[in-house]
């Protein structure tokens, strides 16, 4: 459907991450669900920036099970919640640095409170909500680059956070980003996750619907039925 996948488990993405910090230059990683392939399909620049990522993930069962369906299985979905999870650990175990950039300023500063003491020794090297005008831009990479974060999540919308990180990844040097969307959120409890059986379902989307049914019904039931096409078009192709 126009998107490359790197086909990983969990354990084989994190030594992937691992390498990354290791070698110290900047990766950039993204992970791909419906949403994702539909926009990128329409952009011709953010399908330009999903494709020139070092590591890219499915995050969607939707996405696993249409990649079944087209003769091209995938091991498992490595969905985006569950890897900043499993990095935050281990960036408490490893000494890693991180850097948290997104949400809103009473969201980002919980973030930053919470995981220091569930994981003690992490060490947030620096934070910011992800509001700003457009000159502070700028500024605000200046600051992240200057932080030395081994680390850096985003948690602004699509594709504003895989726009932003093709455009100041290199300049910031960070050995890993990634866009994580709405994840803070989840980590503080202010959006609940789907139970497991959806999720392996592939109904959190639509657990996430009921959430917030006004902000999420044209994302899912309008933009997104695009998804469909795309995997009949693809089908018809091959």
């Amino acid at each position: 459907m126009g998107c490359h996948i790197d086909n990983l488990t969990m354990d084989e993405t994190l030594q992937k991450v691992e390498g990354f910090i290791a070698d110290g230059k900047p990766h950039q990683h993204v992970c791909v669900n419906v949403d994702k392939l539909v926009k990128a399909d329409r952009d011709p620049e953010l399908r330009r920036i999903v494709n020139g990522c070092d590591l890219i993930s499915v995050d969607g069962m939707p996405v696993v099970w249409a990649a079944r369906l087209l003769g091209k299985p995938l091991k498992e979905r490595v969905s985006g919640v569950d890897l900043y999870e499993a990095l935050m650990k281990h960036a408490a175990i490893k000494g890693w640095r991180v850097y948290l950039l997104g949400a809103r300023e009473e969201v980002v500063s919980e973030v930053k409170r919470l995981y220091e003491i569930k994981y003690p020794g992490l060490v947030i090297a620096g934070y910011r909500n992800g509001y700003w005008k457009a000159d502070e831009e700028e500024g605000i990479v200046d600051q992240i680059a200057a932080a030395r974060a081994d680390l850096l999540f985003v948690a602004i919308s699509s594709p504003k956070k895989e726009h932003f990180l093709g455009q100041y990844q290199a300049r910031m040097k960070i050995p890993f980003a990634m866009g994580v969307g709405g994840t803070f959120d989840v980590a503080v409890g202010r959006v609940k996750r789907a139970p497991l059986w959806m999720q392996k379902c592939g109904l959190e989307w639509f657990y996430r619907f009921l959430q917030e049914p006004r902000r999420m019904f044209r994302r899912y039931f309008i933009d997104d039925m695009a998804f469909i096409g795309l995997f009949f078009k693809e089908a018809l192709r091959r």
